[in-house]
């Protein structure tokens, strides 16, 4: 999609910063993290929302998981533990419309967020 922004992310028509990259997936860190540790992992096919996983792409989610897992190893959180966040929509705070799945950690994840 020409005007995603993800899209652009994936192309290298916007700079990011790799963190580990599959065939399916790039996982980059968010420019305005949350937590010490804040990397979103998108497909680098296009698909606007996990609302909108089409039948042809059902193994997307999978891989960005899998992606996730290697990124929390390369980031050194994998044993101390991570949240992944996938946001749906206007009140799910979706900001980009491309799926992709925040991996987040470096420190106690308090409930509720604070």
């Amino acid at each position: 999609m020409s005007d995603c922004l993800f899209c652009k992310i994936v192309a290298g028509e916007i700079p990011s910063t790799l963190v580990a990259e599959s065939d399916t997936a790039y996982a980059f860190d968010d420019i305005a993290p949350t937590a010490p540790v804040h990397v979103l992992v998108v497909p680098k096919a296009h698909v606007t929302s996990a609302d909108h996983v089409p039948e042809d792409h059902k193994g997307v989610v999978d891989d960005l998981v899998l992606l996730a897992q290697r990124v929390a190893d390369v980031k050194g959180i994998r044993e101390s533990g991570y949240r992944l966040v996938m946001n749906v929509g206007r009140d799910g705070q979706m900001t980009v419309p491309h799926l992709h799945l925040h991996v987040i950690g470096g420190r106690l994840m308090e409930w509720p967020p604070g």
